[in-house]
């Protein structure tokens, strides 16, 4: 795809040259501690021994001259005990953050004006989950560990030339260090800890002490472009859902129950309705809700179950798309549900899943249905042990649920986000007979659903059109609407329902007043990541639960052409269960950029291809195949499969 970079309107270089200018320190500025205006992320509860709490602090300090300590370690102290973290609220700018149009940013190249566009947009209010403690979104998923890392990270790039690359280790900035101009200008790493340290409570200890981050997959990355990022994904899953459990191309009045309506969940309303079925989304807190609501991603609102019930049942008969959001607890939804049934013999919903932060299930990504929203922040903090206990006993009732109505006729996917992970771990039903370490009674959305696509060598790429013009915007969707045409011409029938796919997402997209535009992708996708429960979850020769995928990808990008490169520990499932790779890319019409996204975008896809195939996956293989026609220069060492199992008997038993 092409993008147009370069349309101008009125700057606002002053204060962008301010952010640049390095830790504002002569004169600190006011600490104005945090915003009760914004939404605030949940109190951590690291429990740090003393000597531990010693050196997070000495460890904060270490970014400020010592003329300075006195003054800034006791409010350090006081957020580190009071917050479980040091966020540095005093540095929070007081500029609007927000990607501001490319050309305003006062940079000596325009590769590191693109990396600052989106690293303003991860923190934008109207994008991030908590703006102040720097989470873009899932709960935990951030951008910086603290304000300081921002102010630097903002004024290396302003300075940063083509022959130097930014080294990021967990969001603090180690430096500019000598490269190539064709070398990537930023280089991410994110949660990449020993693999036998890499448990919850010790990043808990970890990230407390400034030394490590859950990045999630695209917040440490700078990737994020809000929910719509995800809209994309979340349609075709549920298009597909509907071709592969309903027998239907055709959803209207159609039902889709799930939970979540923040950073990523947030997709599903919008999502919903461009799929053309009826989408009712759970969220028990009340500012994602308000905010989806006022964005125009939520068609209506209701706190009332008897009304969520009523309009359920009107756009079913109607056959009207619908998108609603229920301020209360999805485990409450889906018993209400169930009640309904029990009581009429109506199924009021024909496809179900969720999508609940259980990546972080004990601290915010899961609020139990025992508790109101304001009682469980208050346990979580005071009583971590008893909130776990409570966090559990909801999830058995969530699943006691799901599994009535699954077994009236309702189809449950899990979203790869811990769902039947955490659920097993608590003792819900969600065994499935005979099935692998990866597998459940409810199958993931990349087993059953998307893990076609991706053997397919199909994926969610994104392309931000960094000069903020909406003209600019219509131009890329044309053109990438008609180059998808001309391929899908002479494409086989399946592979031409993707493509047919992605020109409809396109097309919907504007219509819906979406605003995607550099090059980019969610590293959930075809090679990005290796994560057991979600993207490789449909892997069955056993490598599922190795990660060297996500590790090449990350480095085949970075020397195929890459603009910057991240890869992470966690992201999706959580901490310590995934590892994830993604990049970005600035295509400003040169023939150079041209080159580097040609080399780039063949190996990202084809590696996980290629992996795909040697695990044993016949759509996968009849992809590189005939990719390794189309390019001559590419040999991948293909699988031969066992035709005859009585082999394998004959020498096991002898």
């Amino acid at each position: 795809y092409h993008v147009l970079l370069s349309y101008k309107i009125p700057n606002r270089m002053s204060n962008l040259k301010e952010i640049c200018s390095g830790l504002p320190l002569d004169p600190l500025p006011l600490n104005r501690g945090r915003d009760p205006n914004v939404p605030h992320a949940p109190i951590r509860t690291p429990n740090l021994t003393a000597e531990e709490e010693r050196l997070a602090l000495r460890n904060a300090l270490r970014y400020f001259p010592p003329s300075h300590h006195a003054t800034l370690a006791s409010e350090f102290a006081q957020e580190l005990r009071q917050y479980g973290h040091i966020y540095m609220y005093r540095f929070c700018p007081t500029l609007h953050l927000r990607a501001y149009p490319i050309d305003q940013y006062p940079c000596r190249t325009r590769q590191a004006a693109s990396i600052m566009l989106m690293i303003m947009n991860n923190l934008d209010p109207a994008v991030a989950q908590f703006p102040q403690e720097l989470v873009t979104y899932g709960g935990n998923g951030q951008v910086f560990s603290n304000w300081a890392q921002y102010w630097l990270v903002m004024h290396y790039l302003s300075e940063m030339t083509e022959e130097q690359t930014l080294v990021m280790y967990s969001g603090h900035p180690m430096g500019l260090f000598p490269s190539l101009p064709s070398s990537p200008r930023a280089i991410i790493t994110n949660g990449m800890v020993i693999p036998n340290y890499s448990s919850r409570d010790q990043y808990e200890k970890m990230f407390a002490l400034g030394v490590s981050m859950y990045g999630q997959m695209t917040a440490g990355s700078y990737c994020y472009i809000g929910p719509q990022g995800i809209v994309h994904g979340t349609m075709l899953t549920v298009l597909n859902a509907g071709r592969r459990y309903l027998g239907s191309d055709d959803l209207s009045g159609r039902v889709f129950v799930t939970s979540g309506l923040g950073g990523m969940s947030g997709a599903q309303a919008k999502a919903a309705v461009i799929a053309g079925c009826i989408g009712v989304i759970a969220e028990v807190d009340e500012a994602p809700l308000r905010k989806r609501h006022e964005q125009g991603w939520l068609m209506e609102v209701t706190s009332s179950m008897e009304h969520c019930i009523k309009r359920i049942r009107e756009a079913k008969s109607s056959k009207t798309p619908l998108s609603l959001g229920y301020h209360g607890n999805i485990v409450d939804l889906w018993e209400k549900l169930l009640q309904e049934f029990e009581r009429t013999g109506d199924l009021l919903v024909d496809l179900g899943s969720d999508q609940t932060s259980l990546h972080n299930p004990y601290n915010g990504g899961y609020y139990p249905v025992q508790l109101s929203f304001r009682q469980a922040n208050q346990l979580m903090s005071t009583d971590h042990n008893r909130f776990k206990t409570v966090v559990q006993e909801s999830l058995r009732r969530h699943i006691k649920a799901i599994n009535k109505l699954s077994d009236a006729g309702m189809f449950f996917w899990d979203y790869g986000n811990a769902f039947l992970l955490e659920a097993q771990r608590a003792g819900a039903e969600v065994e499935k007979a005979g099935g692998g370490a990866t597998e459940f009674r409810y199958p993931s959305y990349v087993q059953h659903i998307m893990g076609d696509i991706f053997s397919l060598g199909f994926g969610p790429f994104r392309w931000v059109c960094t000069s903020g013009d909406a003209q600019d915007l219509a131009v890329t969707d044309d053109i990438a609407a008609t180059v998808l045409g001309d391929i899908s011409a002479n494409a086989t029938d399946r592979i031409r329902q993707q493509y047919n796919d992605n020109i409809r997402w396109i097309r919907e997209a504007g219509k819906h007043k979406m605003a995607p535009v550099v090059i980019s992708r969610d590293h959930h996708d075809v090679s990005g990541t290796d994560s057991p429960f979600r993207e490789t979850s449909n892997v069955y020769d056993g490598s599922a639960f190795c990660a060297d995928m996500a590790v090449q990808n990350f480095v085949g990008d970075a020397f195929r052409g890459a603009t910057w490169v991240a890869l992470h520990n966690g992201g999706g499932v959580g901490w310590g269960e995934v590892m994830n790779g993604g990049f970005g890319l600035l295509l400003d019409g040169s023939e150079e950029a041209a080159k580097r996204a040609s080399l780039m975008l063949n190996w990202d896809v084809s590696n996980g291809v290629a992996r795909r195939c040697w695990s044993g996956n016949s759509h996968a293989y009849e992809t590189i195949q005939r990719t390794m026609e189309e390019h001559r220069q590419l040999r991948v060492t293909m699988p031969f499969p066992v035709e005859d199992e009585h082999v394998l008997d004959r020498a096991l038993q002898g």
